[in-house]
């Protein structure tokens, strides 16, 4: 699963999402839960070994996806009731088409995985981003890469009517920057690691990360499952803290990586790599403002509104603090 099918399929399918949807009632033997293929995470360790299922009691079908979009269909039909990382612009787009699903946990934050890259000729940084005024840039629109752009620019003052802003997919921007045929580029993943080949970033994950630039994948769920199966929500979230708790550890690493790697189906020189960018919140951080206490609300409008100006989505919600619920994140720290 790479990023920009995760980001770029966010804006398909609007309709197809609205429906009516039936989740598993308390008492069913199972359920089933939504992750991705080639997106390494700790959680995998604990799916491989057995351990949500001890924890639930309940048998769960571990079904891949390709994209995030894909995700919120199946919820909607009632045939998935957790995803884990879920990306947030296809949250966004189907909670903003009416779908009632909420978040329930950061499941992995990647600043550094997705940023904008000023051409090393330039000699542009962040003390001299003032003279971006009048420069060509790459931005794929309507990603969170776009938000991500547009929240740097007003963090440093730079007109967008002074830009010229062209819109192209990481892959061509990274090209377009090799080539010297733009000034900046912006991105995420593989095309990201290329563009840095020919630049610098301006920013970086950390230093977005206090201006309130996100950039993450959630556990999400309908919200009738949540209210019905609390307990087993929680349960299911304590384990996964647990998981990446266990990751955090560096002398646990050397065990982890190979089942990680094994279950998403990627090598381990790629999967340590891939690690390597991913930040995994605890429970309390993730509790915090800066996550679902406050800013992930704020974050997700932001997004809303970028899709809204590209065209993507027809309008906005109001808020997005309704489409956060933190009960199963309390539940998984009462736990402990």
């Amino acid at each position: 699963m790479t990023l920009k099918s995760k980001l770029m399929g966010a804006v398909a399918g609007v309709a197809m999402l609205t429906g009516a949807q039936t989740v598993m009632a308390a008492g069913h033997g199972e359920i089933t839960v939504a992750y991705f293929l080639e997106w390494p995470m700790p959680f995998q360790f604990a799916k491989v070994n057995g351990t949500y299922e001890e924890a639930l009691g309940t048998k769960i079908n571990w079904v891949s996806f390709d994209t995030g979009t894909a995700m919120s269909a199946a919820m909607a039909s009632g045939d998935v009731q957790i995803s884990v990382s879920q990306g947030v612009p296809p949250f966004v787009v189907a909670a903003s088409a009416g779908q009632d699903i909420q978040i329930v946990d950061v499941a992995v934050s990647y600043s550094e995985n997705d940023n904008c890259v000023v051409a090393s000729g330039l000699e542009i940084d962040k003390m001299s981003a003032g003279e971006l005024a009048g420069k060509k840039v790459a931005v794929p629109l309507g990603t969170a890469a776009h938000y991500g752009f547009l929240s740097q620019m007003n963090h440093f003052g730079v007109e967008l009517a002074s830009l010229e802003v062209v819109d192209m997919a990481p892959a061509e921007g990274a090209a377009a920057l090799a080539q010297g045929s733009i000034d900046m580029a912006c991105g995420w993943g593989g095309a990201l690691r290329r563009m840095k080949e020919h630049g610098n970033v301006l920013l970086t994950g950390a230093e977005k990360e206090e201006l309130g630039i996100l950039v993450f994948d959630a556990t999400t769920a309908p919200t009738s499952f949540i209210s019905e199966n609390s307990d087993m929500l929680a349960a299911f979230l304590k384990v996964t803290a647990d998981a990446n708790a266990m990751w955090a550890d560096e002398a646990n690493q050397a065990k982890m990586l190979p089942v990680i790697a094994k279950d998403a189906g990627m090598s381990e020189e790629d999967t340590a790599s891939t690690l390597s960018t991913f930040k995994f919140p605890t429970v309390d951080e993730q509790l915090s403002d800066a996550w679902l206490g406050g800013t992930a609300a704020t974050f997700m409008k932001g997004v809303a509104e970028v899709f809204v100006g590209a065209g993507s989505i027809p309008s906005a919600l109001d808020s997005y603090e309704g489409t956060v619920n933190t009960s199963g994140l309390k539940g998984a720290m009462m736990a402990n």
